[in-house]
């Protein structure tokens, strides 16, 4: 760990003693010390005691402006007053009943409304939408092989756990990647069923489809790619990969769990006019509450209603995330909003534009509808290979030093990106800005003296 950033983490752990005591406490009983692998990170998580609109405070007092929002769930922000309103009716009325509602019919209409699905299912989760999304794809073209991309994450299930975070040389030829499991349990057989394609690439989506004939159900993919910060499709992809399932009678899937609300009113059918079969939700559609949904043709969703493809779930169309989600959707994801998110949003990529041009940083920002990031690169990335590139320990210098100065420019991991959320004011991306331009010149020196001698991190 070089000088600028021991510095940083030793600030961070004056800061923030709490939240070490109470690392050390779950270790005991929770493995890593955390309820998901993605929040564990050294020296040890900030500890959360409360949060509201755009910000939160943590177990020692210190307050951030938060651009985390639960990886992107809380485009919301904290309890929003709207959604609090909905939810509150609800406690005293029933949390649970396992049986239909009026509140279903309601919030399929407004998703059918702005996304170009017919029917739509519910659920708790990302995971729980890309699983069924997949196995209906299977089921509606009767193959068993999916095209998923290099670097990309679907969720936890087994179809979605290859090739998210695979290395050299197991990932083999950029042209040609092979199928790494993302861990181990992964079945052979899963494995096996999933091909893999570079992003931004269509001639490896093409290769697939030939060496494979007749066996794929379906593509799959973030539009953008958000596992690697922020990689854009390159114009021309989406079309392709449009036209490739459609001459290939496969199913065209968009993992819209994050950019579904956060890159405007339509999602990312809209933002870049490419229309899937299927469109896969989660995350800040239920503002703040665990929800998901799925939607696709009636001619595919007709094999649930013919019982010949099973979907269940004790927690589907939970009454209080369901109101928590006609909230969001008739009062938080509005057009309205949506411009004053575009307004910040460009506040803040010129606000960091300015700073790195005047501070000599090699890197740009990568930036689609609430979403962005510093990617730390010389030009723009197009893949997940072209991401692996980066100097870690350059990009925890930025992270902690952003939140030593009260904000959370985005989840710690150098693969995720900052949201916008409506409850976020100019003041908050003034503050934000300010941290950044306070950063940047130790960074920048860093990053001079680490290119000089090359590291990896």
């Amino acid at each position: 760990m070089y000088p600028a950033l021991q510095k940083e983490v030793d600030t961070f752990q004056r800061r923030t003693p709490k939240s070490a005591e109470a690392h050390k406490k779950n270790l005991k009983r929770i493995p890593l010390g955390v309820a998901s692998n993605y929040r564990a990170y050294d020296p040890y998580p900030i500890f959360v005691a409360e949060a509201q609109g755009s910000r939160f405070r943590d177990l020692d007092g210190n307050e951030y402006v938060d651009h985390n929002l639960c990886f992107g769930a809380l485009m919301a922000g904290h309890c929003h007053p709207a959604v609090m309103k909905a939810v509150e009716r609800r406690l005293s009325t029933g949390t649970m009943f396992g049986m239909p509602h009026n509140m279903e019919w309601e919030l399929a209409e407004e998703i059918c409304m702005r996304f170009p699905v017919e029917m739509v299912r519910f659920g708790s989760s990302g995971t729980e939408a890309t699983m069924h999304a997949v196995r209906l794809a299977r089921a509606a073209t009767g193959r068993d092989k999916i095209v998923k991309f290099e670097g990309a994450y679907h969720g936890l299930h087994d179809s979605a756990l290859v090739s998210v975070k695979p290395h050299a040389p197991d990932f083999g030829d950029i042209a040609a990647p092979t199928p790494v499991p993302g861990g181990l349990g992964v079945p052979k057989a899963s494995v096996a069923n999933v091909l893999i394609a570079t992003f931004n690439d269509l001639s490896t989506v093409e290769r697939k489809f030939r060496e494979n004939p007749g066996e794929i159900a379906a593509i799959i993919l973030e539009p953008i790619l958000m596992n690697v910060g922020l990689c854009l499709p390159q114009p021309g992809f989406l079309e392709g990969l449009r036209d490739i399932a459609t001459k290939n009678g496969a199913l065209l899937i968009f993992d819209e769990v994050k950019t579904g609300a956060k890159i405007g009113w339509g999602g990312a059918s809209e933002y870049y006019g490419v229309t899937p079969d299927m469109i896969c939700l989660a995350k800040s559609i239920g503002g703040g509450f665990p929800l998901a949904a799925f939607g696709t043709h009636r001619s595919v969703m007709d094999l649930i209603s013919q019982h010949k493809v099973f979907h269940g779930g004790t927690y589907n169309t939970n009454p209080v995330s369901m109101a928590a989600g006609l909230a969001t959707f008739r009062h938080v994801l509005t057009r309205e909003n949506y411009a004053h998110v575009e307004k910040l949003s460009k506040m803040l990529v010129g606000g960091y534009r300015k700073t790195i041009a005047k501070t000599g940083l090699q890197g740009y920002i990568a930036q689609a509808g609430a979403n962005g990031a510093l990617m730390l690169y010389p030009q723009e990335i197009r893949n997940y290979r072209d991401w692996i590139t980066i100097d870690i320990d350059l990009w925890r210098q930025y992270w902690f030093g952003m939140v030593n100065r009260g904000v959370m420019p985005q989840p710690y991991w150098w693969d995720e990106q900052w949201t916008i959320s409506v409850q976020h004011t100019e003041a908050d991306i003034e503050k934000h800005l300010a941290a950044f331009a306070d950063v940047a010149p130790a960074l920048a020196a860093a990053q001079q003296e680490r290119l000089a001698v090359p590291v990896h991190g």
